[in-house]
C-alpha cells in the first residue's frame, strides 16, 4: 500500500474538552521510543495525536460536503465535490487519492498508539486495555469510512510498523466481509474497554454509548436488523449503562457549539477550538459561509432546492408552492422571478422597490414549516448575523432575491450574495455557519471552533426507527421516529397523531417517512449520500436529476451511474501495488 510519508511535527494542541485539558500531541507512530512512551502521560499525547487529526480535511474536516453528493446539497468546487456529482472524476482526480491515503494515515495512527501502549510496563493490563480500546474504536471509525468509499481493502493492524514495513505493505484488498468482521472485532474491544462516561474534563472522548452506537451502524448497513437493534437500544434505553444520552432542546444551537457548549446528544463529535494561537477547528465558515461571513467565504458547499422544499408546512401536511402562489409550479423561470424579486437602487445600497415580490408572504411560506428549516438555511428575506469587514464588527445581514433591473446585493451594504454569480440563486447554510465573530472565538475563516457530530442521539434514533420498521415492528418504529419530531424546539406532529397526511400503515409508507426526515434532521452532517446508496435509490434518486436554482433555472444534471456505488481504488496506489486489482465495478 502506498502512503505519503507523513512528516510530524511535535506541537502543542490546546483541546478544549469542555474544561483545561491541555496536551502536548504526539502522533503515536511517528516518535522515537527512545524519547516517548516513557509514561502515562506520554500515552494520552499520543492518543490526542489521533483525536487532533479527525479534523483534517480528507477525514471528516470536510464532512459536511458530503451532502453536495446527494440530492440535499450542490457545489461548484473540487472540495464540494462537484467532479463526482458531474461524473468527471476518475481514479486520478486528488481527492480520490487523498482520501484514501489520509484515512490509511489515521488507520496506521491508530496502529502505532494500540502497538506502543501494549509494549509500555508503567500501565496495569486494565488501563492498557482502556487505552487500546480507544485506539480500537478509532480504528474501526476510519476503516468504516474507508468501506463505505471504496468497499473491499487492504487490511493492516498493530503488527504492522509503517516506519519498519513501508516498503512492503502491499496486501491485496481483503472482502468487503472480511473487512466488516476486522471492524467488527475492534468494537467488540472497544465496547468492553471504554467508560459508559468520562468526567467533564474529558469531554468528546469515546465511550461505550460511541461503541454501541457505530457497532449498531455497521450491523445496519449490512442489513443485520436485530443485532444493529439491540445496539441501538443498549444506548437508547441505557440497558446495561446509564450513558445519559437526550435530545437537545435547540435545534438551531446544537449546531453552534463552542466553548463551554456541551450537548448531551453528542454521541461522539469533533471537538473544534478557536482564538489567536488555538486555531483548530474545521471550514464551516470559509466553505459554508459567504461573503456576509467573518473573513468573507466562499459558499462552495450550498442546500438544493430539493432540500428546501422537503421541510413540511407547520401541521406536518407537505409543502406546496402552488399554495402560496396558484400556479407557481408550472410558471416559468422568468415568471417565478417577478414572484420572487425586489430591486435594488442602481448603487446597490438600498432596495428601491419590491416590485410585484410580497416579502412578507414569501417569508412566511419558509416559516410557517418545520422549524428546522429556519434553523438550517438562509432563505430569501431572512437575515444572518455576519460580519462587516470595513468596520470589523458583527453585521445583520439581508438576504434578498433581486431583479436585473436594479442594482447588485453586496455585503459592504449589507446584502448576501453567492460567490459564484447571480445565476447561483440558491439557499446558504445556517447550518454551523458562525454568527459574527462568536464573540472572539472565530479569529481565522479557516478554523471554526462549532463542535461537529459524527454520531448523535437523533441520528440512532432514527437508525432504530428504521431497524425495527424493517424488522416488520412498526408501531416501535414510529415511537422512534416520533421521538425525534416532537423533540422541544422543533415539536413537528408525530405520525398517526391525527391528520390524514400524517398516517402511516405500513412497511413501505415508513421507510419512505424515514428517508425523508434523516435527510432534513440531519442535513449538512454528511450522511446522506451513504444512506442513498445503502438503501439502494441513489441511481434512480440521483442520476439526470437537473439541480436548479431557486427560480427554477438549471443549473447542471447530477450524473449517478452503477459505478459510483464506491470510488475507485485511486489509480496511483493500484501502480505501486498491483494486487489491488481488479478495481471497483466500473472502473476497471
Amino acid at each position: 500500500m502506498h502512503m505519503k510519508k507523513i512528516i510530524y511535527i511535535i506541537s502543542l494542541l490546546v483541546l478544549s474538552f469542555s474544561g483545561c485539558y491541555d496536551l502536548d500531541t504526539y502522533p503515536g507512530d511517528a516518535v522515537n521510543q527512545n524519547q516517548f512512551w516513557k509514561n502515562e502521560a506520554h500515552v494520552k499525547q499520543g492518543l490526542m495525536g489521533v483525536y487532533s487529526a479527525l479534523r483534517a480535511d480528507q477525514v471528516f474536516g470536510l464532512q459536511f460536503m458530503f451532502d453536495n453528493l446527494s440530492e440535499i446539497g450542490t457545489g461548484y468546487h473540487d472540495q464540494s465535490y462537484a467532479t463526482v456529482t458531474q461524473g468527471i472524476y476518475s481514479g486520478r482526480t486528488g481527492f480520490v487519492e487523498s482520501k484514501w491515503q489520509t484515512l490509511y494515515e489515521m488507520v496506521q495512527r491508530s496502529n502505532g498508539f494500540i502497538r506502543n501502549v501494549q509494549n509500555v510496563n508503567f500501565l496495569t493490563d486494565t488501563e492498557k486495555n482502556a487505552y487500546i480500546a480507544e485506539g480500537k474504536f478509532l480504528r474501526a471509525l476510519f476503516y468504516f469510512s474507508l468501506m463505505d468509499l471504496y468497499g473491499a481493502l487492504p487490511y493492516y493492524d498493530e503488527s504492522v510498523d509503517v516506519n519498519a514495513s513501508y516498503n512492503e505493505m502491499k496486501e491485496p484488498r481483503s472482502s468487503v466481509e472480511q473487512i466488516r468482521s476486522y471492524i467488527l472485532n475492534d468494537l467488540d474491544a472497544a465496547i468492553s474497554g471504554l467508560p459508559a462516561q468520562w468526567e467533564e474534563t474529558q469531554y468528546g472522548r469515546a465511550t461505550k454509548g460511541s461503541a454501541y452506537a457505530l457497532r449498531g451502524k455497521v450491523y445496519l448497513y449490512n442489513k443485520e436488523w436485530v443485532k444493529a437493534t439491540a445496539d441501538f437500544e443498549e444506548v437508547v434505553y441505557n440497558k446495561t449503562y446509564n450513558y445519559g444520552y437526550q435530545l437537545y432542546d435547540n435545534y438551531k444551537e446544537l449546531f453552534a457549539l463552542y466553548g463551554t457548549k456541551k450537548s448531551k446528544e453528542m454521541i461522539f463529535a469533533i471537538q473544534n477550538i478557536g482564538g489567536v494561537g488555538n486555531e483548530n477547528g474545521m471550514r464551516f465558515a470559509f466553505y459554508l459561509g459567504t461573503r456576509s461571513t467573518f473573513g468573507s467565504c466562499w459558499n462552495n458547499g450550498m442546500p438544493s432546492t430539493d432540500l428546501a422544499d422537503m421541510y413540511e408546512n407547520i401541521d406536518g401536511k407537505p409543502f406546496d408552492w402552488n399554495d402560496v402562489f396558484p400556479g407557481y409550479n408550472t410558471a416559468t423561470p422568468a415568471q417565478r422571478r417577478d414572484f420572487l424579486c425586489i430591486k435594488l437602487s442602481g448603487n446597490g445600497q438600498n432596495i428601491e422597490s419590491l416590485l410585484n415580490a410580497d416579502t412578507a408572504k414569501i417569508l412566511n411560506a419558509y416559516r410557517n414549516r418545520d422549524p428546522r428549516l429556519m434553523a438550517s438555511l438562509i432563505v430569501p428575506y431572512s437575515y444572518y448575523l455576519g460580519w462587516n469587514l470595513s468596520t470589523n464588527v458583527p453585521r445583520d445581514m439581508h438576504y434578498i432575491l433581486h431583479s436585473s433591473t436594479g442594482g447588485t446585493p453586496s455585503e459592504a451594504n449589507g446584502f448576501i450574495r453567492n460567490n459564484q454569480g447571480s445565476a447561483w440563486a440558491t439557499y446558504f447554510w445556517r447550518k454551523f455557519v458562525p454568527e459574527g465573530d462568536l464573540k472572539g472565538a472565530l479569529t481565522d475563516r479557516s478554523y471554526s471552533p462549532i463542535e461537529f457530530p459524527l454520531i448523535r442521539l437523533a441520528d440512532v434514533l432514527l437508525m432504530l426507527s428504521e431497524a425495527y420498521n424493517e424488522n416488520n415492528q412498526l408501531d416501535k418504529s414510529i415511537i422512534e421516529f416520533n421521538k425525534v419530531r416532537n423533540r422541544p424546539g422543533v415539536d413537528m406532529p408525530g405520525l398517526n397523531s391525527g391528520p390524514a397526511w400524517l398516517a402511516v400503515t405500513t412497511k413501505e409508507q415508513m421507510r419512505e417517512r424515514i428517508y425523508k426526515e434523516r435527510a432534513v434532521e440531519l442535513a449538512c452532517e454528511g450522511h446522506r449520500f451513504s444512506d442513498l446508496r445503502r438503501w439502494g435509490i441513489a441511481k434512480t434518486i440521483l442520476d439526470k436529476r437537473p439541480v436548479s436554482n431557486i427560480y427554477g433555472e438549471k443549473l447542471y444534471d447530477h450524473v449517478f451511474t452503477d459505478r459510483d456505488m464506491l470510488w475507485p481504488v485511486p489509480s496511483a496506489e493500484i501502480e505501486i501495488n498491483p494486487d489491488l486489482k481488479p478495481n471497483n465495478t466500473g472502473w476497471e
